[in-house]
């Protein structure tokens, strides 16, 4: 495929991209094509990364998300009352992203399941120059490791860590959390290339289930870091479809 644009664009045949909006493919080669800033190798892992690494942590996200919303129907309920407040009676339009904008407790709840259940629950992480960090000395080339599994649970920061709680993230509570206190997309210059995209990927998804179903979590699993934060044993889910929405 990249091939393909590429060989098109020097030819003069046709843009990289022939629609009203650019895909990722596109904007990378063209910087790559127009200046010196990219290689065609550095396009290659740049959509390797995107594509490899967004999709196994987009489902580990969603599959917590909805592990968790399924154990709290108060939760639940809320969530339901609020896609139904921006969607009324309407279960199939389009998710746009105003709406969600709009699905400001939503977006709390998906950031408590990423707290208590972060997709990438290590980063590693090289030290560029020596260091002391509460008292200890890290070497320069050090490979550091960052568990935002126990990092999120700070009760410093996060106070009855293992507590399910979405007002955490509450505008009026979110403004007493430091910067680096959570990072399930890492942090920096090397933090997650396609972050916002799953934000809005995951945010579209859960409007369509939550907008059409009540979700229960039928077992008890534990959290188990590998690449990504997997489950003990095969989540069990009961969705039963909405008779109708609250007014």
């Amino acid at each position: 495929m990249i091939e393909e644009k590429k060989k098109r664009y020097l030819s003069g045949e046709r843009a990289i991209s022939d629609g009203k909006h650019k895909t990722l493919i596109d904007v990378l080669l063209e910087k790559h094509l127009e200046t010196e800033e990219f290689n065609e190798e550095d396009v290659r892992e740049e959509i390797f990364t995107f594509i490899a690494a967004g999709h196994e942590t987009a489902g580990t996200w969603v599959m917590w998300a909805i592990y968790l919303i399924g154990q709290y129907p108060e939760v639940q309920a809320k969530l339901h009352e609020e896609i139904d407040h921006v969607f009324g009676e309407d279960r199939e339009r389009p998710v746009t992203e105003k709406d969600l904008k709009d699905l400001q407790y939503m977006d709390c709840v998906l950031k408590e399941c990423h707290r208590i259940y972060p997709t990438a629950p290590i980063l590693g992480r090289n030290a560029t120059e020596e260091m002391k960090i509460c008292g200890s000395t890290i070497p320069k080339d050090a490979t550091c490791a960052i568990v935002t599994y126990f990092l999120h649970r700070d009760e410093e920061v996060f106070p009855d860590p293992e507590k399910f709680d979405p007002d955490r993230f509450l505008p009026e509570n979110r403004v007493n959390i430091p910067e680096f206190a959570y990072i399930p997309f890492s942090a920096g210059p090397r933090n997650c290339i396609g972050y916002k995209f799953a934000e809005m990927e995951i945010g579209t998804i859960m409007c369509y289930i939550f907008r059409n179903f009540t979700v229960e979590s039928l077992n008890k699993v534990l959290p188990v870091p590998c690449v990504s934060l997997q489950a003990s044993e095969p989540i069990r889910i009961k969705m039963r479809p909405r008779v109708a929405h609250q007014s």
